[in-house]
């Protein structure tokens, strides 16, 4: 397992687990006893060490490179997935993925940024940061969702869309204003969920939903932290002040009103128990889209909007 700099103490606690274990496997000891107390160290140290973290130290659980990402979800949550690809204009972009499936016995379309998980689907999937033709294959999926009938779900994990010259040539920002509009627009029941970072436009282009969840250390931000200090104080050194400032965790972006509900995580994060955690985020949705079902096409759509252009007016109240 890798370990974060504020997880110095658990990571030798951890690794002196490893070292009892390896001795009483050499020599036959009887190391039952050692290992539980000093596991129970290590369940002490994780709860509190995770009951207070600062917004700096969740935006580095947040891009844990252990944290479970998009594929993996719907590898366990989805059956019968069949990916679709390509935006049917100018290519497909394998920052984002999505196709038809059956969760939890409906069928749905489910879209979501992957980052990988080594250095080749990394480089493949551009570390999640997609591209117009990306988001023009989001609104596909999300129109073909509609004409089918069929509730849309999606993962949100990126740093922020791609800003390269090619990507700003092809239209970027055109293609993340549309990929908004499509999800304000659907008449049919769209759930969002933040399973990691929701970078800027980049990530509002698929959470305009009628549902907002985020995970417990998962992060949502019109920038990040290092791009933040850049601007303020021209310096990245300031980022952890920036991530306070930018209040850009689960917990600051509920009491403002800008999601709906915090999936919690297993101790330690998710990347400690993907499996739980998924199965966590799948319960959550489930229950919001088993409610929105039963509405009609003009409420699903009246209703996102309404909770879009309500944000911020309690504030300013």
């Amino acid at each position: 397992m890798r370990f974060l700099d504020f997880e110095r103490p658990i990571a030798e606690l951890e690794g002196k687990i490893a070292e009892l274990r390896h001795l009483g496997d050499a020599d036959g000891m009887n190391i039952v006893d050692e290992v539980a107390r000093l596991q129970h160290k290590v369940e002490k140290q994780l709860h509190t060490t995770y009951s207070k973290l600062s917004a700096w130290q969740k935006t580095q659980v947040a891009r844990h490179p252990d944290r479970p990402h998009c594929q993996r979800y719907i590898d366990r949550l989805i059956k019968d997935f069949t990916p679709l690809a390509g935006d049917r204009g100018f290519a497909d972009d394998h920052a984002i993925i999505g196709g038809l499936g059956r969760f939890r016995g409906q069928a749905v379309v489910i879209i979501g940024q992957e980052k990988g998980h080594d250095t080749e689907t990394r480089v493949r999937h551009n570390f999640g940061m997609p591209r117009p033709e990306g988001y023009r294959k989001a609104q596909r999926l999300m129109r073909l969702a509609e004409r089918f009938d069929l509730p849309v779900l999606t993962l949100v994990d990126t740093a922020g869309a791609f800003p390269g010259k090619g990507a700003e040539e092809r239209g970027q920002a055109e293609a993340i204003a549309r990929s908004t509009e499509t999800c304000l627009d659907l008449r049919v029941p769209l759930v969002t969920c933040v399973i990691g970072e929701g970078g800027s436009g980049g990530a509002i282009a698929l959470a305009a939903g009628n549902v907002v969840l985020m995970l417990e250390h998962a992060i949502y931000s019109v920038i990040s932290p290092e791009g933040c200090a850049s601007i303020l104080w021209r310096s990245g050194d300031k980022a952890a002040e920036a991530a306070e400032a930018l209040k850009l965790t689960a917990q600051d972006l509920e009491s403002l009103g800008v999601i709906d509900a915090i999936v919690k995580e297993p101790l330690g994060g998710a990347h400690r128990d993907p499996d739980r955690a998924i199965d966590a985020v799948g319960d959550t949705l489930h229950a919001h889209l088993t409610d929105l079902m039963t509405l009609t096409g003009d409420e699903v759509r009246s209703r996102r909007r309404a909770r879009f252009l309500a944000i911020g007016r309690q504030a300013l109240a």
